[in-house]
């Protein structure tokens, strides 16, 4: 069979009624988590939720870890479609730098989804580790990227190398320059330690809010949040200088024009 007949050939009638036997139970694995948390998640939980055995369930999950890496999977993706979907919504909203916007989509999801998101963020599972290089990896580097995108559009390599940043270390350099190329390694050290210090300002305000230590807030989290999100960008940018010559296009992160946003 060639590579075109194998792309075009529809899924057969076993191969459909497994992907929606194996839909069915990540949506009863996850109304379970929202239900008991995610420390509460088992097998044996699930299969009674659907009615079926858990010798039927390990046709389709043969441990609790593969199931657990499903749910990470399908939630960090999930999480990277609320932070896209926020990014297109303001995309004709000039007011809404597109990173803040990507921030609040974020945010979002994770209010929406307290539970999925103490699965990604919270205390880690007894006994599970996520494959090595695997789907979970894969998924949240997704997400990562989309921020990397948004914080950095329009700056060139030489620009992100330049970046005013407390001086780092030998070692950490070198770990950051080790760092694969299919995540933060394409990015120039001194880029990813903003990267990662965004992210944590980000992550850190989301996870008071989700784990209930932002309620003497009241309703202005939201406005508390932006404005963090509005200041962060704006000193990251601060950091980056503006001009170091004229590089090719190509040359630029994405291709794009130098507008940094």
């Amino acid at each position: 069979m060639s590579a075109e007949e194998s792309v075009t050939t529809p899924p057969t009638l076993r191969q459909r009624r497994r992907a929606a036997a194996t839909h069915e139970i990540l949506d009863a694995a996850e109304r379970h988590i929202d239900q008991h948390g995610p420390a509460a998640l088992s097998l044996r939980a699930v299969a009674r939720a659907l009615g079926m055995t858990v010798q039927a369930l390990y046709h389709y999950f043969p441990s609790r870890e593969a199931l657990v890496t499903a749910l990470v999977t399908k939630a960090y993706s999930d999480l990277a479609d609320g932070v896209q979907d926020a990014v297109d919504t303001a995309a004709d909203d000039s007011a809404v730098p597109r990173l803040v916007a990507a921030t609040e989509g974020y945010r979002r999801w994770a209010i929406a989804h307290p539970e999925r998101f103490q699965l990604l963020y919270g205390t880690p599972l007894r006994g599970y580790a996520a494959p090595v290089e695997g789907p979970t990896t894969q998924a949240v580097r997704r997400m990562s990227a989309i921020l990397q995108r948004e914080l950095f559009d329009g700056f060139t390599p030489a620009q992100l190398a330049a970046a005013d940043t407390p001086a780092l270390s030998p070692a950490l350099r070198a770990h950051l320059e080790g760092l694969p190329l299919s995540g933060l390694g394409e990015l120039p050290p001194p880029a990813t330690a903003l990267l990662l210090s965004a992210w944590g300002q980000l992550h850190g305000l989301v996870v008071l809010e989700v784990f209930g230590h932002a309620s003497f807030l009241g309703d202005h989290r939201a406005e508390i949040f932006r404005t963090a999100m509005v200041n962060l960008l704006a000193d990251i940018h601060r950091r980056i200088p503006p001009h170091l010559g004229e590089p090719d296009k190509a040359d630029r992160p994405g291709g794009a024009a130098h507008v940094p946003r």
